[in-house]
């Protein structure tokens, strides 16, 4: 893997929501980026490199990491955005929910990330950030998300084991905790009249609150093993 060069971040959900805010703001700080998503357009930018594919199946993970080597020639940062949320009572979830939520949210998370730091143990370090969730931690009666505490709680675990596993060799592993986004993936009107839920600080949280949170976490080089709560206070209490 080449040391030269703009660095690389492979960023999965690129196309829309928080991915995209993600890809604009490594792009803008000078960084060259692959996005994936199961469907992605081309992008006109010579400097992000896109990747259709489901991140549930291990072939993604090579054709991304094969994407980034031949394009660009080193992988630095990768960031586990893509993932899946769905709010069932707990005894209504399909073999097919489980199925879907656990294939993205944990099995892309694996393979993907397992062929980056093999990257990154050959060149001179890396980043791994993954996107967790609040509600994994401070669930609500009014939401239900066993599957998403399941999975998103995981990567939470996982994030400090591996940041334990490869502190010694230059790559970190963190994390961000969001709690209530506003993303185009739901009706502005959806967030508008949230009564309970709505956050400590009186305001769900914008896309921009999450892009910066990976950026600081990005520009921190003594941080490891960090879950970031990016939730106006939630998961500190109610």
């Amino acid at each position: 893997m080449s040391s030269g060069g703009p660095k690389v971040a492979i960023i999965t959900g690129g196309s829309q929501g928080i991915g995209a805010g993600l890809v604009a703001a490594y792009r803008g700080r000078g960084w060259n980026v692959v996005a994936n998503a199961r469907t992605i357009k081309p992008a006109d930018d010579p400097g992000v490199h896109t990747v259709e594919g489901d991140v549930a199946d291990p072939a993604t993970a090579g054709h991304i990491i094969g994407a980034a080597l031949e394009r660009f020639g080193r992988v630095d940062t990768l960031i586990n955005n893509a993932g899946v949320y769905r709010s069932k009572p707990f005894t209504e979830y399909t073999a097919d929910d489980y199925a879907l939520i656990t294939g993205v949210n944990l099995s892309g998370f694996f393979w993907l990330t397992q062929r980056a730091i093999t990257e990154m143990l050959a060149g001179s370090g890396g980043h791994v950030v993954n996107i967790s969730a609040t509600i994994a931690e401070q669930p609500d009666a009014h939401t239900p998300a066993a599957l998403t505490a399941l999975t998103k709680g995981g990567l939470a675990a996982v994030t400090r084991s591996l940041a334990i596993e490869y502190a010694a060799r230059a790559i970190r592993v963190n994390a961000v905790s969001p709690g209530i986004i506003q993303t185009p993936m739901h009706a502005a009107d959806s967030y508008t009249d949230l009564g309970d839920q709505l956050p400590p600080i009186g305001r769900v949280g914008q896309i921009s609150d999450v892009v910066d949170a990976i950026w600081f976490l990005e520009a921190s080089a003594y941080i490891t093993g960090e879950i970031l709560h990016v939730d106006g206070g939630q998961a500190a209490g109610h």
